[in-house]
């Protein structure tokens, strides 16, 4: 029986190089946060053939212990993992290597995704899908599941606080309840978005980042009324919580691009 691969260090004394190799990189790199020279590890790893489909990865403890570094992390960085299509978690028994894909509107690099897709376009597609893929989750969710969820949230609001980049956990937190839904499909369209498609990624404003203004907060509690109604099990609540929540989203951006137009045309 074939033993499956995984990207953990062998021994102590790997580890240690690799969280070194890690703090050090982020150093050098202009200030790349860990989780992202974590995920480009793993991205390496599974490119190269290193990784293959149907590896297991490490636990999120494992890759705490082995890389030192905080479960945020890891948790970031394997939402950047699924949100590339590079991997996916199946609750309850772990996160799994998916085969590299090529080609594809949805497959483009990051950089030429955010580029060539029109984002207020994508958020009235995410209105319709994820409106109905609330209300699925308030009626199929597990309590493991509805867990993953609240973690996710925690993570937003700490790095709300801390004044850290939040996109990631907001990620986790919709494919989070797509993957409750039961329906494979709705996580699949959503990991094929990506991160690159949440509004704020595409404006680059203080407004739209700092943790004091108000913005994220706004954020944050209407992702809580979602999660309230999805524990609740109320499908209907979820379903009208997640519309005003995108709708808002929606709204925010235009309004930003107009913002961005008329600074750009009328500079000072």
């Amino acid at each position: 029986m074939n033993t499956p691969h995984t990207g953990l260090p062998e021994s102590p004394s790997s580890a240690a190089l690799s969280s070194s190799s890690l703090r050090g990189k982020s150093g050098r790199g202009g200030g790349r946060s860990l989780a992202k020279l974590l995920f480009e590890e793993f991205e390496g790893k599974i490119r190269q053939g290193l990784l293959r489909e149907g590896d297991k990865l490490p636990t999120e403890s494992e890759l705490v212990q082995g890389y030192d570094v905080s479960r945020t992390v890891v948790r970031e960085a394997l939402s950047k993992l699924q949100a590339a299509g590079l991997a996916e978690t199946r609750h309850g028994i772990g996160t799994f290597v998916l085969q590299p894909r090529t080609g594809g509107m949805f497959l483009l690099d990051p950089s030429e995704l955010a580029a060539s897709v029109d984002v207020l376009a994508v958020l009235e597609l995410r209105i319709s899908l994820e409106t109905e893929s609330a209300g699925l989750a308030a009626q199929r969710r597990t309590e493991v599941q509805l867990q993953a969820m609240r973690a996710a949230l925690d993570d937003f609001a700490h790095c709300t606080e801390q004044g850290q980049d939040t996109v990631a956990h907001d990620f986790r937190f919709h494919l989070q309840i797509a993957q409750a839904t039961g329906n494979r499909y709705f996580a699949d369209i959503m990991n094929h978005l990506g991160t690159t498609l949440i509004p704020r990624t595409r404006v680059g404003t203080a407004r739209s980042t700092a943790p004091n203004d108000g913005y994220l907060q706004r954020v944050n509690r209407e992702h809580e009324e979602i999660y309230t109604a999805i524990a609740r099990k109320d499908a209907e609540s979820a379903r009208a919580a997640m519309r005003v929540h995108l709708t808002n989203s929606r709204e925010r951006l235009r309004l930003a691009q107009e913002a961005a137009a008329a600074a750009s045309a009328h500079p000072v």
